[in-house]
């Protein structure tokens, strides 16, 4: 019975590791949106057109061809200020029922789970020849952390959650003619993870219960694509494509320390999974209606509906060592993300944006977990250019997040659900406000 137990929660545990959740990401799943100051100012309508910021090679890389010849730098660095409440109740079952003598029911609230982020990116392109061009974009595209009160009432469901990653693209692009630009280039993603719940076993009334860790990285691999298309003055398309990026992530999961109460003692089991983190495409345009004045949109798609199974396998050949360890079932749905903007030059050095968006989250409340409460959202965005000389100029972009309304309903049928642990349920009380920056010039 406890050997059964111990696999269970092993099961539980790591189900919850490899979805890689951070609840305060910002493009549906975990993924981050926040990789240009000067597009946080039209909540990303336009991202993939070429304009006055080549950031706009993280959607599109054929755009880094409106740069022109030389050597252009960016730095972009977006300060993500979230707030996430959960608000509910903890009924025990099974193990945890038992070790707390039908006493361990909690309405203990998470506090703020979110925590407070910096997300730095750059770019890089040198235009080499009229027609040929090169560029390296640096990004953290998913990541962030949670974190709530250690004895909340969902702390068998989950801890802390962290989550962090580097991608590295280089691309290639072409210039055809003054129509039609394209470009393609690799991906190259560290990712890392490590998410800690308390431990079922050592389920107690009178002291903390102890933690469980799981950590694992991965190096993967995955290409860009994209192109630019004018079809007539003053307008242009751009369609980009972010590919698959995948990860054999290989780590471990360690047990608390030792707990006499229920004879379980610490041990240390090695862990792998393959995940497959979803391909991206971008489609934007941009329209000059007069010579100060132009109107962007951005429709984008990701393919998180492929997270629907990872399997899960054990890398130790202890004794200690689970075995049969279960598929896990996410059942995402697909992302989009619907955005309009505009931007105006209130005169030679600065220049004003504003938009708005709407974003459909992956996730919904049959899925829905205590470590990525996400839902649906708008965008509010604001922001400016500054641009003192011809090769300098500074961009500041403001976004404010308004949630849909968000429950947690983790019982019988869900798929977080462990019958050892028991029922929780919650409401979640959010927003989030983001801060842009950037610098940019031209050599």
């Amino acid at each position: 019975m406890m050997w059964a137990n111990k696999k269970t929660f092993l099961f539980a545990s790591t189900a919850l590791a490899l979805s890689m959740v951070a609840g305060a990401a910002h493009a549906g799943g975990f993924a981050l949106r926040e990789q240009s100051a000067y597009y946080q100012g039209t909540s990303f309508a336009g991202n993939g057109t070429s304009g006055e910021t080549i950031s706009s090679m993280f959607w599109n890389p054929a755009t880094i061809t409106a740069a022109g010849k030389g050597l252009t730098f960016e730095s972009h660095s977006s300060f993500i200020a979230p707030q996430s409440d959960l608000n509910g109740v903890f009924t025990p079952q099974g193990t945890v029922n038992t070790l707390t003598g039908g006493f361990g029911r909690s309405t203990a609230p998470s506090g703020d789970i979110a925590s407070n982020a910096w997300i730095p990116s750059t770019y890089t392109s040198y235009g080499l020849t009229d027609k040929w061009y090169f560029g390296l974009a640096i990004n953290t595209p998913y990541g962030l952390a949670t974190k709530p009160e250690q004895s909340w009432a969902g702390q068998y469901y989950s801890r802390s959650s962290e989550v962090f990653s580097v991608n590295v693209n280089p691309t290639v692009a072409y210039k055809v003619n003054d129509m039609v630009s394209v470009a393609a280039g690799l991906q190259v993603e560290y990712l890392q993870i490590r998410l800690k719940s308390a431990y079922p076993l050592a389920a107690s009334l009178t002291s903390s219960v102890p933690s469980t860790e799981v950590k694992g990285g991965s190096l993967g691999f995955g290409a860009t694509a994209g192109i630019t298309i004018k079809p007539m003055e003053g307008t242009e398309i751009g369609v980009g494509f972010r590919s698959a990026v995948f990860h054999s992530l290989d780590g471990h999961f360690i047990n608390p320390a030792s707990v006499p109460a229920v004879g379980v003692s610490s041990s240390r089991t090695g862990i792998e999974a393959n995940v497959i983190l979803p391909e991206m495409v971008t489609i934007s345009a941009k329209q000059r209606i007069t010579d100060k004045f132009r109107v962007l949109g951005t429709v984008e798609w990701t393919n998180w509906s492929r997270l629907g199974t990872v399997h899960l396998s054990s890398t130790d050949g202890t004794t200690t060592n689970p075995t049969g360890l279960p598929d896990l079932a996410f059942n995402y749905e697909d992302g989009w993300f619907f955005a309009v903007g505009g931007e105006y030059d209130f005169n030679d050095q600065v220049t004003l944006r504003a938009g708005v968006a709407y974003e459909l989250s992956p996730i919904d409340e049959d899925i829905r977990s205590t470590r990525l409460p996400d839902n649906d959202r708008l965008w509010l965005s604001a922001g400016a250019t500054w641009k003192p000389s011809e090769h300098l100029a500074f961009d500041v972009g403001y976004s404010h997040l308004i949630p849909a309304d968000t429950q947690i309903n983790i019982g019988p049928g869900h798929q977080d659900y462990n019958a050892n642990i028991g029922t929780y349920t919650a409401d979640v009380e959010s927003q989030v406000n983001i801060i842009s920056a950037s610098l940019r010039y031209k050599f």
